[in-house]
């Protein structure tokens, strides 16, 4: 948990003059017990770090109470490695204060208190600790021991990301690109995106690829858009290895490139991510880059739909409906629509409303058709109102009644 110590540099209050020569200087037992530890030598650091700690030296409290929280040359202690950071802390160490903050946030040897958290955060946030200052920036976004305040969550991370943290320059980016804490600003979004993917952070590098792709923000360049996808990709980040596998598919920002798309979204998909899971499944529609196999595009097209993505449980719907890579089943095909219409999927309820008006596979029942087309309206879908309008016209107002009721108990929550 600690992170690294930070090297301490003194200067003598008195320079003593000599004729010509410096006296040589004499390592101290601080810097004796640090070289130890930094060589492993634990048997010599921690009898001097022992005595200075008890002399109350805040970093050697707070070296000590480091060994004792990674169990380096000591048995690991979460009790020891807070009572000696709290010593530190409290004569005003900031990499302790840092460490006991994260402790109370993580309930590591102690009752989980964010207030107590937050408190030593701002203690070392304030003399400019990075880490305190994005840690704080994100107690403040997520309401954790504060008032939910993303003006003061915004101020943090900017603080934070002035000094080069990454991960708040990402959250600074995405706060500026929402327009949370500080007025939407797609151009600070992107210029604050582009710092952390600098320092390699593959969320940001995607995010900046989406803007390039866009025009979001920046002026739109397919070409380095592609390159930030790479950078990203190849760092794993499932996202960025889907829109790798769609710039391939398409020709954004390179030539098209079948094979290129056909294993990136493989990439994407077998790390279950269910949007590439369904591009994955359209190259075996079409036999791009991959074999043709209507069987294997149904395999995809399950396993991103059993993972409650709408637009693949629809598609899922049609594959039962229509028997293609899969054996026709009128009744698996409810099954999935009704799934994806649960999701508000507009064309998964509309196509329940063609189904029950049509008598497709069950019985004709106009009650439940127009409360399919009346949710299939709500989602926006261009064709339902008409379709209720017809199946309005054969029935009677009770009915039409019943369905509204129908419709209002099963309009999705979100």
């Amino acid at each position: 948990m600690p992170r690294s110590i930070k090297a301490v540099f003194g200067c003598a209050a008195l320079v003593l003059l000599t004729l010509s020569l410096a006296a040589p200087v004499l390592a101290g037992p601080l810097e004796d017990a640090i070289a130890a530890d930094e060589k492993g030598d634990y048997a010599t650091a921690l009898p001097l770090l022992r005595q200075l700690a008890d002399q109350g030296n805040a970093q050697a409290q707070y070296i000590l109470g480091s060994m004792y929280d990674e169990g380096r040359g000591v048995a690991q202690s979460d009790a020891d490695a807070l009572k000696w950071y709290r010593m530190a802390a409290e004569q005003g160490d900031s990499s302790a204060q840092y460490d006991l903050a994260l402790m109370y946030a993580e309930g590591q040897g102690v009752a989980q208190n964010y207030t107590e958290a937050v408190k030593w955060y701002v203690k070392a946030a304030n003399q400019g600790d990075a880490d305190a200052q994005y840690n704080l920036g994100v107690m403040y976004g997520e309401a954790q021991g504060v008032a939910q305040d993303y003006v003061e969550a915004a101020k943090w991370f900017g603080k934070a990301a002035g000094q080069g943290n990454a991960d708040a320059q990402y959250n600074l980016g995405v706060m500026y690109f929402v327009g949370q804490g500080v007025t939407q600003d797609a151009a600070e979004a992107a210029r604050w995106f582009r710092k952390a993917a600098e320092q390699g952070a593959p969320v940001a590098q995607y995010n900046l690829a989406v803007m390039l792709n866009k025009g979001q923000g920046v002026p739109r360049n397919e070409t380095e858009g592609l390159q930030w996808s790479i950078k990203s990709a190849e760092q794993g980040y499932a996202p960025a290895q889907n829109l790798l596998g769609l710039a391939y598919e398409d020709g954004n920002g390179a030539p098209r490139d079948y094979d290129a798309a056909a294993k990136w979204y493989r990439k994407a998909a077998e790390r279950g991510y269910a949007l590439a899971q369904l591009n994955f499944a359209r190259l075996y529609d079409h036999g791009y880059g991959v074999p043709q196999d209507p069987a294997e595009a149904v395999n995809w097209i399950r396993k991103s739909a059993e993972q409650g993505f709408a637009v693949a449980e629809q598609t899922l719907g049609d594959r039962y409906m229509s028997g293609k890579g899969v054996a026709p089943d009128t009744a698996e095909a409810l099954t999935w629509y009704r799934k994806a219409a649960e999701h508000g999927n507009a064309d998964a309820e509309n196509t329940l409303g063609e189904i029950y008006a049509e008598g497709r596979g069950v019985p004709r029942d106009y009650v439940h058709a127009y409360a399919w087309f009346s949710l299939a309206m709500l989602a926006g879908d261009q064709h339902a109102e008409s379709n209720r309008d017809i199946a309005a016209r054969h029935m009677t107002p009770a009915e039409i009644a019943e369905a509204e009721q129908l419709a209002h108990k099963a309009k999705p929550s979100n």
